[in-house]
């Protein structure tokens, strides 16, 4: 009866990574509608959410029933907990790629980026999609060493956006008001995708040593 418990356990987790690979598909195609256009890449982002959806509430309808009906103790039951605040920073990147993709659709045919900003905006990208990978081996390993090197990533994240700011408020940012808010919009989902990334890391150290190394976003 416990190994089917452990089982069940493993399972909760399997099902978190293979979360993290929709979350990482979500974003890379939103990007690819922002920077090129692509009607069909910002479609598929926006009613593929439901999808992202649909695993946050079966993941969270196994680790509820757990929770119920073995009534853990200790690592299992900060596990349980963990996963349940983990698969709703996953959910919510999957939300802020909608974001992100629906800019794009806003502004078809054109490009909703400026070309001077583009390199940029594809850092950002891969520095999410590096993010969010590292997060999903910390979870499948439990990592505690991997989790405090994400923060790291999370630095560049922060820098990328601080430069996008200093492009907006130069004087040579000539694309006009709506454009600037674009950027200004796009510079903080991007962040917020990171910010959730080092979110999953940190319940990670919590759910391996009991503490949270400090407060996690919400």
């Amino acid at each position: 009866m416990r190994d089917l418990y452990y089982d069940q356990l493993d399972t909760i987790i399997d099902d978190l990574v293979a979360m993290t690979s929709a979350v990482r598909t979500a974003v890379s195609e939103a990007t690819e509608a922002l920077l090129s256009a692509d009607a069909a890449a910002a479609e598929s982002v926006i009613t593929g959410d439901k999808e992202i959806d649909d695993s946050r509430e079966i993941i969270e309808e196994k680790a509820l029933t757990l929770l119920a009906t073995q009534q853990p103790v200790a690592s299992d039951l900060r596990q349980l907990v963990a996963t349940l605040r983990m698969v709703a920073d996953l959910e919510r990147m999957g939300d802020l790629s909608v974001h992100i993709a629906k800019v794009a659709r806003m502004r078809m045919p054109m490009l909703a980026v400026p070309e001077s900003v583009i390199p940029t905006i594809e850092r950002m990208s891969k520095v999410a999609d590096q993010m969010i990978l590292s997060a999903s081996k910390i979870v499948a390993d439990r990592d505690v060493e991997a989790a405090a090197e994400l923060e790291n990533e999370d630095d560049e994240m922060d820098k990328l956006r601080r430069s996008l700011f200093r492009s907006l408020l130069s004087e040579d940012w000539a694309y006009g008001v709506e454009p600037a808010i674009d950027i200004a919009l796009l510079g903080r989902y991007y962040e917020r995708i990171g910010d959730h990334a080092v979110s999953m890391a940190r319940r990670v150290v919590y759910l391996v040593t009991g503490e949270l190394p400090r407060e996690v976003p919400s």
